[in-house]
């Protein structure tokens, strides 16, 4: 990759946003009787959660290697991007639905439904702030892909799920701004609490979505095929290598295994054909700074 994301980075900027629209929604819910509000603020409240869980597993995934654990620990924030993602279907999602099913049983009007909006309005600046800081780190590793396409292949969970939150978060909003707005307007708490509705259901598509693809890392994937493309390209171009017979590649966290089965030529030795392994070697991680255990395996079949 020509350039690398700063998850962190991401992290820190939802944090932000989060903590201080859950503060503001809650005030706005308590003082309105909003159902929608409410839910965005429940919402919130668990995305900010998730953002300490995310830097909970980077933390994690930087542990060195043990003899129990000889691959490392870089697996371990897909476990807590899992978990976000659970936790967004279950305290984002259902309990939005079950509070918008709550509010058509039980009708409330509105008190100070301008509170409400104004506060939707700080809380959609402040999330689209969030997206966007989320975007620049996106953009630094989505190359000419669309955000679908980067969304299916890329192997940065923490990175899926911030996005992910972030986008459910400002659709929420504004769907949220509507169903308050509906309310204003008709005087009928039924679109708020049809808003509270549409919100737990955005909600679970997109936690669905999101943990789809980290249940994938969680099993074991490689790394992007573009990424294992220009590894194939690299090795393909090495003067002491005939013809590569395979090459696996198994993604552990910012972490890459890569094992190589390859046909060597013009080796008058075996210990001639282990300086040329090697060397090949240093030349693949210096390229491949990522790459944390590397096995070479001369043969002439596959």
């Amino acid at each position: 990759m020509a350039h690398q994301s700063d998850s962190l980075k991401s992290i820190f900027y939802a944090l932000g946003a989060n903590g201080a629209i859950f503060s503001a929604k809650l005030a706005a819910a308590l003082m309105t009787g909003s159902g929608a509000m409410l839910a965005e603020a429940i919402h919130s409240l668990a995305d900010t959660g998730n953002q300490v869980l995310l830097l909970v597993g980077l933390k994690q995934a930087k542990r060195p290697p043990t003899p129990d654990y000889p691959l490392g620990f870089g697996k371990s924030i897909y476990f807590w991007s899992f978990i976000v993602a659970l936790i967004m279907f279950s305290l984002g999602g259902m309990f939005s639905i079950y509070e918008g099913i709550h509010k058509l049983q039980h009708p409330e009007a509105l008190s100070r439904p301008w509170l409400a909006v104004g506060v939707l309005v700080f809380s959609i600046v402040a999330e689209s702030l969030s997206l966007w800081g989320c975007l620049r780190e996106v953009n630094k590793v989505r190359g000419n892909r669309s955000l679908a396409r980067w969304f299916r292949e890329s192997r940065q969970s923490e990175l899926l799920v911030v996005f992910g939150e972030d986008l459910a978060a400002l659709l929420g909003l504004s769907f949220a701004l509507v169903a308050v707005g509906l309310t204003m307007v008709t005087g009928n708490p039924f679109y708020d609490a049809l808003g509270s509705i549409v919100i737990g259901g955005l909600l679970i598509l997109i936690a669905i979505l999101i943990g789809v693809e980290v249940k994938s890392l969680l099993i074991g994937q490689g790394v992007e095929p573009a990424l294992k493309e220009e590894m194939l390209a690299s090795l393909e171009e090495e003067e002491k290598i005939e013809q590569v017979l395979n090459l696996l590649t198994f993604q552990l966290g910012n972490d890459v295994m890569v094992a190589v089965k390859a046909k060597m030529q013009g080796c008058r030795s075996a210990d001639d054909m282990v300086e040329a392994i090697n060397a090949c070697e240093v030349r693949f991680r210096k390229r491949f700074p990522q790459i944390m255990w590397l096995f070479f395996e001369p043969d002439n079949t596959k």
